[in-house]
């Protein structure tokens, strides 16, 4: 599995990001793609993941203000994020679980100014 990220960039406090993740090659059976962040200094953490099925998962420091969906036809997940705030910055990562196996993206940086 390949995962693209892109829509990363940089927006004042209060703005607006939509992040976009491609995924191409062996794609059958992906159970979960999401978006996992990493800030400086500090660990990988989760943001939002879905199911196939469309079951998703939010961490509770993005509830209200990021929103994930997946389009299955075209293999993407987004990542719509709203109202961001300076501590979202970090690099945002693309990820897929397939058969237990998690694969990444190659990490797109989101950079939001006070």
């Amino acid at each position: 599995v390949q995962l693209q990220a892109s829509g990363g960039g940089l927006v004042q406090a209060g703005g607006s990001l939509r992040l976009s993740c491609v995924a191409s090659g062996s794609i059958f059976s992906i159970a979960e793609m999401g978006w996992y962040r990493q800030a400086p200094g500090k660990q990988r953490e989760l943001v939002a993941v879905i199911t196939s099925g469309g079951n998703t998962n939010l961490a509770d420091s993005v509830k209200g203000r990021f929103t994930i969906s997946r389009d299955n036809a075209k293999n993407t997940v987004y990542l719509q994020m709203n109202s961001l705030k300076p501590e979202d910055t970090a690099v945002y990562y693309c990820s897929a679980v397939q058969l237990g196996w998690h694969y990444w993206g190659q990490g797109t940086l989101v950079t939001v100014s006070s």
